[in-house]
This record gives structure tokens, C-alpha cells and sequence, in this order.
């Protein structure tokens, strides 16, 4: 089966998305879950680009990542300077990505207006760029930005840009349809004549989705030679979007024939659209090709009960190979089969335990209808299914809290000077303690002053550190009196979790995502002991 090479740029063209911005400890989250899916390359972005995207690359060469490359992005050498001497570059090689990605022109006008300087100046840009980073030891693809419509206004430039790049050994050659207006047969015809005219050479396609052919687009270049596709999960980026590497992913190998990530981690396709979805902000839709919640929903009569007969009749792949499932109703669940096996990983045999399997779904059910959504918050899906198993014990109850937000007069729109004081009281045990805790916001203060009040009974809160935040609105319409999801992030020397909470009151939302945070991050630990009514082991 031939291989098909996956290259995911969500953290770096996505990112580019209005209204996306991740955190870095979301970044190393997604390259983790990326990994896991089996995908061959990340992009990281652009180093020394920002602090955080020079934090990324440090923090991502420590990770023991089981199968994917991470690549860093940049441009080619500057006009008129060496490339051994050009900042860029020295960047990339800095970063200590094994794979560089580095974007050249490849339309003449862009050179002309764009750059400001000579087609044989580009060509020696992209020639000694690519050489220069080859020398060094690294994995160089080289993005041929608006090849397409560079090779309609000039096709023997177009060439020779990608010529340049090939003498000087570019690993791989990716043709970027920049503006995403080409067809799909448009793309087929040129990518076969490029491919032809460079035999032995690895292409690339990157394509974006202006005309809604992004996908097809990619297909078809993948019909007509190329071996490697560059995508963002769920199609996100710039305008309006990029290629939807997921949706490719499933194409290939369901209807090419084609690996891509495997018939076994395909299973795991929806699970990572929805993981996507909540990480970047970026709402998907249930009419999502084979990862949304309706993909495979069945509404109509007719068609219900022919598909109880005969499922080709209205679905055009096996749902249970791309991790999602047939429905009569709308369902966010994946079924029975899923909880067992998440639970299992969370470390509880539901199936030994005699649980009702139907009930702890209609429970999960019930709790996204009103907000809730379990799929990037494991420390509360696992408090869920301890209440189930009837081993869950409150760490500590609350009495009541208050929340106090200080600002003066400020400077000007940027001024940061507000303070948050928070007062808490609770009881662990027959104890009663009261406790204040301050900070930047009011969830800091509540974290500080729950730690206040527990570190004696539970020091090994001290090993739980809270390292993201983050607030969604579930339902944007309402505006100012929509539900508000907050999720937590903590960690811990066993890695890291999340944990969710939900009210139309942020800060209350805050509150009970912090309190799970704290629960599951003792239980973790495994110093709770479940005899004494603090708590339950998981």
C-alpha cells in the first residue's frame, strides 16, 4: 500500500485562523495528540518568531515523541545576503527541528512587487537556502508559495523555481495554491506536469480553501504524483481555511486506498477532530465530513429504517472505521464500547464493576446537552465514573466563598494594575477552615485560597500545579447570559490533565472546574485515603 506522508501545520498556518490563539501549553498538547494519531510531520511555527514559539521548540525537543517530525518554519535567505549569514535561517537551524520548512516565491510577480528584486536573485535565494540548511544536516521541504498561479502567468519561472530547489536537494517540493481558487482538474493537469519534469523528486501539496475545493484540490494532486499533503485539523486558517487534514486523511485511505496514519489509529479520527475543536476554540460543526455528530445521523423515516437493513443505503463509509457511529438521534457519544474502553485507560474495569453502561451514558448525554464536554477533561470524566462506581468522597466541602476584584484608576486600555482577593471556607473532615488567597484574577485567588486552607490536611497539593486556563461559550448567541465552560489544566509528576465546569456564572464555572482539578490531582497521587471520608483512590 503506498504511503501518503502527513504534514499538519495547525500550529502555524491554523493559528492564523481569526479568533485562534493557543497557549504553549495547548501547542505541546496538540503535538502530543498528533503524535499519538500518527501523524509524520508538526509544524511549530516560526522560531524566534515570539517567546512562545521559541519556548515551544524548547519545551517540544524534550518530548519522546513515538512517531512524528516536528518542522520549523521560515522563509528563504533575504535578498542580496548569503545565506549563512541570514538571521532566518541561523533561527531555524537554532530551533534544532530535524525537518525545516522554508517558503520561497515562485510567481514572478510576487518577486517583482513582493520582494522588490530580480527573478535570478530568487532563484539564488531558494537555491542557497535550501543547500545551505541541507549542509546542515537537516530534512528541508521547500513550499513553492502561489506556484499555480505563478505557473499560469509564467510557466517556465514557476519550473525553474522548483528547479532551484530540486539541484540544491530539497527533500520535498510542496505546490502551495496560495489564494485557494484553483479546481480540482486544474491542479491534477499542472501537478502532472510538474511531477513529470522533475522524475525522482518528492512533491508536496498545500492548498487552501477559498472556492471550497481545498480538499478535492489535494486529492487530486495526490492522483496526480504527490506524496505529501500539508492540512490543519478540521480545515482551519486563514480566511477561509486550509486544507482539512483529517477529512483528506480518511479519503485516502478509504476511498484511494492509500496509508496515511493506518486502518487501526483511522479509529481514532473523530476523537482528534473533537480534541482539535476544543483545543483551538474553533466550534465543530455536526455536519463535519466523517467526524461530526451528524455525519452519520439518520433523521428521516425512510431512511432510518432502511439503514437497519441496509447501512450502504445512506452512508458511504463505516462510520466505526473513522471513530464515530450511525444514529438514529443526534449523540455526541461514541457508545458503549467507548466508555469501557476510556474508563479502562482511566484505570476503572466497568464491565467487572457490574455498572449500568446505559446509565453513565445518559448521565455524559445529559451533561453536554448542558454544556459540558469531557473530551479534553479526563480528571472530570473520571470523577463521574467514581460517583457511578459509588467510590467517589469529597476531598473537602464547600461552605461558601467570595471573590473581591480591586482596580484603581487606570492608565490607559493596557494597564494591568487590577487585584483579586478571595476568602474561602470549607470543611475537610469535621474540620472548619477559613482562608484567603490573593492573585492577578479571581481564579488565582481562589486556587491560592483553597490551597491555603487544605495544605495541612493534604500537602501533597503542593505538587499540583495549575498551568491552563481557558473559557468557552458553548452557546455565543446569548451573548453576555450564555453558559460559560471553563477548562483547567494541571499537572503533576505523572503528566498532565484537565478538568471541566460549567455555570452561567464564570467564576462559579472556575470554581468547580478548580475543585475536580484538586480532587483528581490528590486521588492521583494516590494519598487519599478513601477510609478517612477525604476522599477516593482512582
Amino acid at each position: 500500500m503506498t504511503k501518503i506522508r502527513t504534514y499538519d501545520t495547525t500550529l502555524r498556518d491554523g493559528e492564523q485562523c481569526e479568533g485562534v490563539s493557543l497557549s504553549l501549553e495547548d501547542k505541546l498538547k496538540v503535538v502530543a495528540r498528533l503524535d499519538e494519531f500518527g501523524i509524520d510531520v508538526i509544524e511549530g511555527g516560526f522560531p524566534a518568531s515570539n517567546p512562545k514559539d521559541i519556548a515551544f521548540f524548547k519545551r517540544v525537543a524534550k518530548m519522546d515523541l513515538a512517531h512524528a517530525r516536528i518542522a520549523a518554519f521560515g522563509k528563504t535567505c533575504k535578498k542580496d545576503i548569503p545565506a549563512e549569514q541570514d538571521p532566518g535561517l541561523s533561527d531555524l537551524l537554532a530551533s534544532g527541528a530535524p525537518v525545516v520548512t522554508i517558503v520561497g516565491k515562485a510567481w514572478d510577480a510576487q518577486v517583482t512587487c513582493a520582494l522588490l528584486t530580480t527573478q535570478d536573485e530568487n532563484l539564488r535565494m531558494i537555491r542557497d537556502s535550501v543547500a545551505y540548511l541541507k549542509a546542515a544536516g537537516r530534512e528541508v521541504v521547500f513550499d513553492a508559495e502561489h506556484f499555480f498561479d505563478g505557473f499560469a502567468a509564467n510557466p517556465s519561472y514557476a519550473l525553474a523555481c522548483i528547479r532551484a530547489a530540486h539541484e540544491a536537494g530539497a527533500d520535498s517540493i510542496d505546490l502551495c495554491e496560495t489564494n485557494g481558487g484553483w479546481l480540482p482538474f486544474q491542479v491534477d493537469e499542472v501537478v502532472r506536469r510538474v511531477v513529470g519534469a522533475f522524475p525522482g523528486q518528492a512533491f508536496g501539496i498545500h492548498c487552501h480553501d477559498d472556492a471550497g475545493c481545498a480538499v478535492a484540490n489535494a486529492l487530486a494532486a495526490v492522483h496526480a504524483g504527490v506524496v505529501q499533503v500539508q492540512g490543519t485539523c478540521n480545515g482551519i486558517g486563514e480566511r477561509v481555511g486550509n486544507t482539512d487534514l483529517l477529512t483528506v486523511i480518511a479519503d485516502l485511505e478509504l476511498k484511494m486506498g492509500l496509508e496515511a496514519v493506518g486502518a487501526q489509529r483511522l479509529e481514532e479520527l473523530t476523537s482528534v477532530s473533537v480534541f482539535m475543536a476544543e483545543v483551538t476554540g474553533v466550534a465543530l460543526s455536526p455536519h463535519h465530513p466523517y467526524s461530526g455528530a451528524s455525519a452519520f445521523a439518520h433523521k428521516g423515516g425512510l431512511h432510518a429504517s432502511a439503514i437497519a437493513r441496509f447501512p450502504q443505503a445512506y452512508e458511504h463509509a463505516d462510520p466505526a472505521k473513522v471513530g464515530n457511529s450511525a444514529r438514529m438521534v443526534v449523540s455526541e457519544l461514541a457508545g458503549k464500547a467507548s466508555l469501557v474502553q476510556k474508563a479502562k485507560l482511566l484505570g476503572f474495569d466497568l464491565e467487572d464493576a457490574g455498572v449500568d453502561l446505559q446509565e453513565v451514558l445518559d448521565d455524559i448525554k445529559a451533561r453536554e446537552a448542558a454544556g459540558y464536554t469531557y473530551e479534553m477533561a479526563d480528571g472530570s470524566l473520571a470523577l463521574l465514573i467514581m460517583r457511578h462506581l459509588g467510590v467517589y468522597r469529597p476531598a473537602f466541602t464547600l461552605e461558601s466563598f467570595r471573590v473581591i476584584v480591586d482596580d484603581r484608576e487606570d492608565t490607559g486600555a493596557l494597564a494591568k494594575d487590577a487585584a483579586s482577593e478571595a476568602v474561602i471556607k470549607i470543611h475537610v473532615g469535621d474540620q472548619r477552615f477559613v482562608a484567603t488567597g490573593e492573585g492577578a484574577g479571581p481564579v488565582g485567588a481562589l486556587d491560592a485560597a483553597l490551597r491555603t486552607a487544605i495544605t495541612a490536611s493534604y500537602p501533597e497539593v503542593a505538587r499540583l500545579e495549575l498551568v491552563d486556563y481557558n473559557v468557552r461559550l458553548p452557546d455565543e448567541s446569548q451573548g453576555t447570559d450564555a453558559l460559560t465552560r471553563v477548562t483547567i489544566t494541571t499537572a503533576d509528576e505523572l503528566g498532565s490533565f484537565g478538568t471541566v465546569g460549567v455555570s452561567e456564572n464564570v467564576i462559579e464555572a472556575s470554581w468547580n472546574a478548580l475543585v475536580e482539578s484538586i480532587e483528581y490531582g490528590l486521588m492521583r497521587t494516590n494519598k487519599v485515603n478513601a477510609s478517612s471520608g477525604r476522599g477516593g483512590d482512582a
